[in-house]
């Protein structure tokens, strides 16, 4: 005969106890395992999504040679409020530089209502007046349809830089709260002006006048570097802000560079500056007029 033998009270707590642990660790454990795969299909959406509202440019634009980058504060995204674009159109190559406030994921509905409506308008408005209008009426429009009560209207704001090359290398620009860009020229590094710029797009009306700044021309073989205050207001550990200045006039003494080594340059110091990842959004656009140079390029 086969006896069944009960255990102790306190083995069966036990082995309860042992239950009861194994199963929690093994629904955290696959819990842990799901939040990980959505963590990384978030990321890679969000990358993808980045990749297509920050379109790379071609290297070479109506004979300007372009590189730009931007580098995203936000640690669970590959994406940031920074914006740029370069268009080719009848009345000269225009770019626009834009920031918008925050950084992540909850800027990057801004960014994409920005850079939509300057590839139409780069392309339809014959001046950059009628640029900046378009931009600032599709940012109200956004701001009005947004409705989202956890982020009040108020802080959707964008500084921008327009910016227009004419065939002649004639610089034109209109600025709405942005840093004014360098001009490499030899060994020097110049902003291109010191004028106090407009406020930001979304914080008050634009004014009735808005005459775009005549900023010299651009001349072969030199350089406009365009960035946003994610770089020049980078800090190091000890709360100095990033020397961008210092850093161009001395990266111009190695002559003139083309785009990408330039650009690569400029966030290799920066990165050795912050650390790992910088605080804010950072981007990075650089033009070199070519033109006249028939490969486009300059040996580094």
């Amino acid at each position: 005969m086969i006896r069944i033998r009960a255990g102790s009270p306190r083995g069966v707590r036990s082995g309860a106890v042992f239950l009861a642990v194994g199963t929690c660790t093994g629904l955290f454990l696959r819990a842990r395992r799901t939040m990980l795969r959505e963590l990384r299909q978030a990321r890679a959406v969000a990358g993808a999504a980045q990749s297509a509202l920050l379109r790379p440019l071609p290297p070479r634009i109506a004979g300007l040679d372009v590189a730009a980058a931007q580098l995203s504060a936000d640690r669970g995204a590959a994406v940031g409020g920074d914006l740029y674009e370069v268009s080719a159109t009848e009345h000269g190559v225009r770019l626009v530089m834009g920031d918008v406030r925050g950084h992540g994921l909850a800027a990057l509905g801004t960014a994409a209502i920005v850079l939509g409506s300057f590839r139409e308008a780069a392309h339809d408005e014959p001046d950059l007046a009628g640029v900046l209008r378009r931009l600032d009426r599709a940012l109200a429009r956004h701001r009005r349809d947004r409705n989202d009560p956890s982020r009040p209207a108020a802080e959707d704001f964008v500084t921008v830089l327009l910016a227009e090359i004419a065939e002649d290398g004639s610089l034109r620009a209109l600025n709405c709260g942005h840093p004014w860009p360098y001009r490499l020229s030899g060994t020097a590094a110049e902003p291109v002006s010191r004028a106090e710029p407009l406020p930001p797009l979304g914080l008050f009306p634009l004014p009735a006048a808005l005459p775009a700044a005549d900023l010299g021309p651009l001349r072969p073989g030199e350089t406009l570097l365009l960035h946003t205050d994610g770089v020049a207001d980078a800090r190091d550990a000890r709360g100095r802000f990033f020397p961008l200045r210092a850093v161009l006039a001395q990266t111009a003494r190695l002559g003139p560079l083309p785009p990408p080594v330039l650009l690569r340059a400029v966030f290799a110091r920066l990165l050795g500056h912050t650390g790992p990842r910088p605080a804010d959004d950072a981007a990075v656009l650089v033009i070199r007029n070519g033109r006249g140079d028939a490969s486009g390029t300059t040996p580094p």
